[in-house]
């Protein structure tokens, strides 16, 4: 089977070859193998993330897709926003979005460094910049790539036989994002419910344009790192579980499988998501410290009703672990997981920036051997 092959298989509750895998390698390692500085990438596209995350995927051949998320504004749906550059030194290129409908500008800004993704949602006081800039400059892409549908065709076709590709579906699992966000839920929980309404909104118009589209995405995300991380079960149950219940119900109508993808303590959104959802797929079931998943178990209470995806410890494991490391790991994963089908061997959470390339081929030749159904 082809990498493309072997997932539709999966996610049609077939059984495969073999056992997928797919190391989250979303940012960080592929920014690293194209040896430039980190701003080329995610400032002025040099290349592209999407880019990059492909020739990762191609260079390792792990059954990719489910790490490939920056489409842009594919449904005409978003707030448009220019990021400018506000501040730039040989350290770090800071930018604030300005926000061309409401003439605003974002009230955090973004810094980028060479050697690690930008860190977002920056108070400008964080790094003595004022809250509007005085002066600003517009950020120059190296190149000028499509935009909207024109450029998810693109990297649809770029991906080919090497994986799937999605598009977001509207529906986030992760409504309290921050500190701040708790106190206000509780001091006045019905703002935090309509901000639930109008994402369920845009997820049904979206999925009327999914549903018009000739070629359609093979899932769609549903996730949001750390969803239980500011939400307890029970906020989420509250807050989130509608949304969730609603566009995994409204996507299986038109016979595309969702993803969620929520980092930190996952064990109870399994549960919630297995019993009382339709979702397809659930990663990255993080094991203690980080989260709180245990493979085997998962998959006995569980196994029949969701694809499990995970699950090795990103920084024991996959950073500092030696191959040998890697290889036990992984036939573990394997054994507690993958029997029967509906799993995918993965990590728990994204593979640090410098995660050794032997790691990576090591986990996918396991996979291809071990894993052999």
């Amino acid at each position: 089977m082809t990498n493309r092959e072997r997932l539709l298989t999966l996610l049609k509750g077939e059984i495969p070859d073999c056992v997928p895998v797919c190391p989250d390698i979303s940012n960080m390692v592929p920014a690293r193998l194209t040896g430039k500085p980190f701003w080329d990438i995610y400032l002025y596209q040099d290349p592209p993330l999407w880019k990059a995350y492909i020739e990762a995927v191609k260079y390792y051949n792990i059954d990719g897709g489910f790490e490939l998320y920056e489409f842009g504004d594919l449904f005409n749906d978003e707030l448009k926003s220019e990021q400018r550059i506000v501040h730039k030194n040989e350290e770090r290129i800071i930018t604030q979005d300005f926000y061309e409908d409401t003439g605003q500008w974002s009230k955090f800004v973004i810094v980028h460094t060479k050697d690690n993704p930008p860190a977002t949602d920056v108070l400008p006081s964080q790094v003595d910049l004022p809250e509007t800039p005085n002066t600003w400059e517009d950020v120059i892409p190296a190149k000028k790539w499509p935009a909207g549908m024109d450029l998810w065709k693109m990297i649809k076709k770029e991906m080919g036989e090497y994986g799937i590709v999605g598009m977001p579906s509207g529906v986030e699992t992760l409504i309290l994002k921050r500190p701040e966000d708790i106190y206000a839920y509780y001091d006045n929980p019905d703002k935090y419910f309509v901000i639930r309404e109008q994402m369920i909104e845009k997820m049904e118009n979206r999925l009327n344009n999914i549903a018009s589209l000739k070629e359609k995405p093979d899932f769609l995300f549903c996730g949001a790192s750390g969803s239980l991380v500011f939400q307890s079960p029970e906020v989420f149950r509250e807050l989130v579980l509608p949304a969730l219940k609603k566009v995994t119900k409204l996507a299986a109508e038109i016979g595309i499988p969702t993803h969620v993808h929520s980092c930190g303590p996952e064990k109870e959104l399994v549960k919630m998501a297995a019993e009382e959802t339709g979702l397809s797929i659930i990663d990255p079931l993080e094991t203690h410290p980080m989260g709180d998943c245990d493979l085997a178990e998962l998959k006995k209470l569980y196994g029949n009703k969701i694809i499990l995806k995970g699950n090795l410890h990103t920084t024991k494991i996959m950073l500092y672990g030696t191959k040998e490391d890697v290889i036990r790991a992984s036939q573990k994963a394997i054994n507690d997981a993958g029997e029967n089908g509906g799993f995918i061997l993965s990590t728990g959470d994204q593979c640090g920036r410098d995660t050794p390339d032997e790691n990576i081929f090591t986990m996918v030749e396991t996979a291809r051997t071990y894993g052999k159904y």
